[in-house]
């Protein structure tokens, strides 16, 4: 089994877990889909290179306990990486400028989905609201401002463009949807927008009949019979990795193993980011690969929300090439004919393939999964990535600028109220003034007495806010760029401080 399969197994709650079990770190969102997995924190303390080595340690540490391999392992599995890097990065994931159809929108959605999720359980920060709502609206910016993402792509509709040549009329194709999470949502309403409504719905978890209700159309329960007149099959399940040892049954090759985990996340190294010490990334950012990091979570889990950890012929494949072939056999024996006259087009959407390779050598079987959706993606022109990377670019600073100025704001604050001290002390000393030379002073009087001598003090006080503002900012600046130098100096070091050290148990 390879790394990237064990430590996908159980890592759905390690952002919560996080939070939960380490004392310095703050706040968690992560980004899981079907083919990215991300997991960004905020370290308040301590904010030096230790701290952000630690956290980076700690996240690894988890991943490890909730899929049982080895920390060493895991750690092996992460690369650590800081500075403002890890907002471009996060701008460039909502904008689709990271994805591997460029350009497509749906992971929008799910960045500010991760955000809402964070806050339901508790576990985000002011630092991860800004960093998230700020990606929000520059991939609203990007959006509206440049044609980046707008033909609609995405892999669902990627894949059905290229289904199409080998498929009747849209309204004609029947089509078997396997899987209930939200990449199947996303095929269910690409398929339509196209004219197929004869979709037939599988899933091995058990969800087939509540998805199917809810979308109105059909749920079934014999995946092979439901392949015997289907044109086109979209597999988004992600529930390889299910335990067949477990009890879920190995039937026939197709959807054995019910109660499987949907498997979400990709990552060539999984690597850690670190934004100046606060806000750590932990991503994979590339294909499938030994050593990648992943995360399981509850799109096609288990019922009761529980995890496997298999092993060997427990990863097998939600759809195999003999469940293919009784399917295709079946349709040829109903026509009497020795083959069916209809292709099949299967797309394996699933990041650790639903689909068993050897259907691609059927006869009239045409399968596309990730890897050959990635080859066929179109290439977006340089001028709108350029145009869509210098919003990236823009709002990266921004958002540095925003966040550093924080510590500039409490040198304004300061300012403001030492003034407004100062304006009570004018205030009362000229009312009093003026009751002594024997003249009545009201309320009203006193309001525009206050009004007056506040112009005047503001006024004043503008160019010492600005020189304070800019001096905070520069320090803020110079202080943030130690802590990068440190962190950085820290991760090549291969001593880690004591975990008691920096983290204690919630």
């Amino acid at each position: 089994m390879s790394t990237l399969e064990l430590l996908s197994t159980g890592a759905g709650s390690v952002g919560r877990a996080a939070v939960a079990t380490c004392e310095a770190i703050t706040g968690a969102v992560v980004v899981a889909t079907c083919n990215r997995f991300e997991v960004y924190l905020d370290v308040e303390s301590p904010v030096d290179g230790w701290g952000v080595q630690h956290a980076s340690r700690e996240v690894a540490r988890l991943v490890a306990a909730a899929s049982g391999v080895t920390e060493d392992v895991a750690v092996r599995a992460f690369s650590t990486r800081t500075g403002p890097d890890v907002a471009a990065h996060l701008f460039e994931v909502a904008a689709g400028l990271d994805s591997m159809v460029v350009g497509e929108r749906e992971i929008a959605g799910q960045v500010k989905r991760a955000l809402e999720e964070a806050r339901e359980g508790g576990v985000t920060s002011s630092t991860l609201e800004l960093l998230f709502q700020t990606a929000s609206r520059t991939s609203k910016k990007i959006s509206n401002e440049t044609t980046l993402g707008g033909n609609g792509r995405s892999v669902v509709s990627l894949g059905l463009d290229l289904a199409s040549a080998e498929l009747p009329p849209w309204r004609q194709v029947r089509a078997v949807l396997i899987g209930t999470g939200s990449y199947a949502g996303a095929s269910l309403a690409a398929l339509r927008a196209r004219g197929c409504d004869d979709v037939r719905v599988y899933s091995g978890s058990g969800r087939a009949e509540q998805f199917a209700a809810d979308r109105g159309v059909e749920a079934v329960t014999d995946l092979v019979e439901a392949l015997e007149d289907a044109d086109l099959v979209v597999s988004c399940s992600g529930a390889r990795g299910r335990a067949l040892a477990a009890g879920a049954g190995a039937g026939a090759g197709a959807g054995a193993g019910a109660g499987a985990p949907r498997v979400t996340g990709r990552g060539a190294e999984g690597d850690v980011l670190v934004a100046e010490g606060d806000v750590l990334l932990a991503e994979g950012d590339g294909n499938p690969a030994e050593g990648d990091v992943l995360v399981v979570e509850g799109d096609d889990a288990p019922v009761d929300g529980g995890f496997f950890v298999g092993g060997g012929d427990a990863l097998g494949h939600v759809l195999d090439a003999a469940a293919v072939v009784r399917a295709r056999s079946r349709a040829a024996e109903a026509v009497g004919d020795e083959a069916p006259h209809r292709p099949m087009v299967v797309l394996d959407l699933a990041l650790h393939r639903d689909v068993d390779p050897r259907v691609a050598d059927l006869d009239g079987v045409l399968l596309y999964d990730l890897a050959s959706l990635k080859a066929h993606s179109p290439a977006l022109g340089s001028l709108v990535v350029g145009q869509a990377r210098t919003i990236v670019d823009r709002a990266t600073q921004d958002f540095e600028e925003t966040r550093l100025g924080r510590a500039a704001d409490t040198a304004v604050v300061a300012l403001l109220d030492d003034a407004d001290r100062r304006i009570a002390a004018e205030v009362a000393e000229r009312v009093a003034e003026r009751r002594a030379a024997g003249g009545q002073v009201d309320d009203a009087d006193t309001e525009a007495l206050a009004r007056s001598v506040r112009r005047r003090v503001h006024a004043e006080l503008h160019d010492a806010i600005v020189a304070a503002r800019a001096s905070a900012l520069a320090a803020a600046r110079e202080e943030a760029s130690a802590v990068v130098a440190d962190a950085e100096a820290a991760i090549l070091s291969a001593d880690v401080p004591d975990r008691d050290e920096v983290c204690a148990g919630r």
